[in-house]
């Protein structure tokens, strides 16, 4: 089955299968009227459509840009997916003074959601999830990765990473599961918390493990959470299960969870809000993506991880919406892209960089993903727009027209109705 996407403005795509830093970042590959040719999953051409016709047959099927721009499908590399129950109460408690930490000690935050999230049933938590993932992919998400970590204990986390992987086989989004059973200590654990983490290591993951259930490990290294000692020894059998290492790190103080991150060749290092200029560089020596997410800062009133200052130190930076009842309750990555922007000071080519290449990069999938390429995956996103600045110049709007993935069309987007107005602007 082959596949053109014909008509466009452009083609705007950063370049490479693997990620990007310093101001390569800011650099996109921008081809004017070009096409793009799918055969089966992959990209097999791109380019004008005179060269297109003189070396490949006519396709099967012919998707019409309408004069959008076409860009890499969106990778949203932190979420939060499979969990049940809202905190809007939580939001307007904190509109009113109080702090996420307060709402926390007080019995809110993520306890609030495990307790949902247990009390859910799996099919009352597929369906939610499925619901994510249908806003994921309506604003051009194509591939996003989604912890577990509202289970907290063994048959909870494994009903979360079953639901995943139920998710996956019933709709076109990609999904990249994480197994995060040390997201928070438990109440029942409170008391002895060492005993947990020797309850995630004996029974917990191993269970995971047996049934094939993540691709990667998560722990939130923080202070009140999980220490430096603490995550060390939950991340240390990552390697023997497979797995690749993402850590929670730095969120709320200068903990060191970067420098750790580095030290354990961690593919993505999260928040980062208060990470060091030591910090900075040991994820650029080590390579390690830094997964920014603006939503939470957005959400909670708080300040933004310091993405001029990571850019500058050579680190490769993704963006992420952290979708999460609690902190970060969205599913658009171009809100994501547009908070990146206006709130911590990447621009739009940064952005886009970071919202495709980076974040495939952190999942460790920039070889197949996050670019328009000959021999990548053909994941495809069509704006209704003349280039991708649009996504963070059009604010407050869906600019999908349409999305591929893997070759086929999954979504399309009615052309909104025009007609004749009396107001000049």
């Amino acid at each position: 089955m082959s596949l053109l996407v014909a008509n466009t403005a452009a083609v705007a795509t950063p370049l490479g299968r693997g990620p990007v830093a310093g101001p390569a970042q800011g650099q996109l590959a921008v081809w004017p009227q070009a096409v793009v040719r799918c055969e089966g999953e992959i990209i097999t051409f791109v380019g004008p459509l005179a060269e297109h016709d003189r070396h490949f047959p006519p396709p099967d099927e012919v998707v019409d840009a309408q004069g959008g721009c076409v860009i890499p499908g969106l990778v949203d590399p932190h979420t939060h997916l499979p969990f049940a129950g809202y905190r809007e109460d939580e939001f307007d408690r904190r509109l009113a003074g109080e702090s996420y930490a307060q709402i926390a000690a007080s019995g809110g935050g993520i306890v609030k959601t495990v307790a949902a999230t247990r009390a859910a049933g799996e099919e009352t938590l597929l369906a939610l999830t499925l619901e994510r993932l249908a806003r994921q992919l309506a604003h051009g998400t194509t591939t996003t990765e989604a912890k577990s970590g509202y289970g907290l204990d063994l048959p909870n986390e494994l009903k979360q990473l079953r639901v995943l992987r139920r998710a996956a086989q019933l709709q076109p989004v990609e999904i990249i599961p994480t197994a995060m059973p040390a997201h928070e200590v438990p109440p029942e654990w409170r008391h002895h918390p060492e005993g947990y983490v020797d309850l995630i290591l004996r029974e917990i993951y191993p269970a995971i493990f047996a049934e094939e259930l993540a691709a990667g490990v998560d722990v939130f290294c923080e202070q009140g959470v999980f220490s430096p000692e603490q995550t060390r020894r939950l991340l240390a059998p990552a390697r023997e299960y497979g797995w690749r290492i993402h850590v929670h790190a730095d969120e709320l103080s200068p903990l060191g969870g970067a420098e750790l991150a580095a030290a354990l060749g961690a593919s993505s290092a999260s928040h980062l809000l208060h990470t060091s200029p030591a910090g900075m560089a040991a994820l650029a020596k080590a390579g390690v993506v830094a997964v920014v997410l603006p939503g939470v800062s957005f959400f909670l009133r708080e300040r933004y991880a310091p993405v001029r200052q990571l850019i500058a130190a050579g680190v490769p930076v993704a963006l992420a919406t952290d979708c999460n009842p609690g902190s970060s309750h969205t599913e658009s990555m171009s809100t994501i892209m547009q908070l990146a922007c206006l709130g911590a000071g990447m621009t739009s080519e940064e952005a886009l960089t970071a919202a495709t290449l980076n974040a495939a990069a952190a999942l460790g999938l920039a070889d197949r993903l996050g670019s328009v390429e000959v021999g990548k995956q053909a994941d495809l996103v069509i704006l209704a727009a003349p280039n991708p600045k649009h996504l963070v110049y059009h604010f407050g709007v869906n600019l999908v027209r349409a999305v591929v993935k893997r070759g086929r069309l999954v979504l399309v987007h009615e052309k909104p109705a025009t007609g004749p107005t009396s107001l000049n602007h």
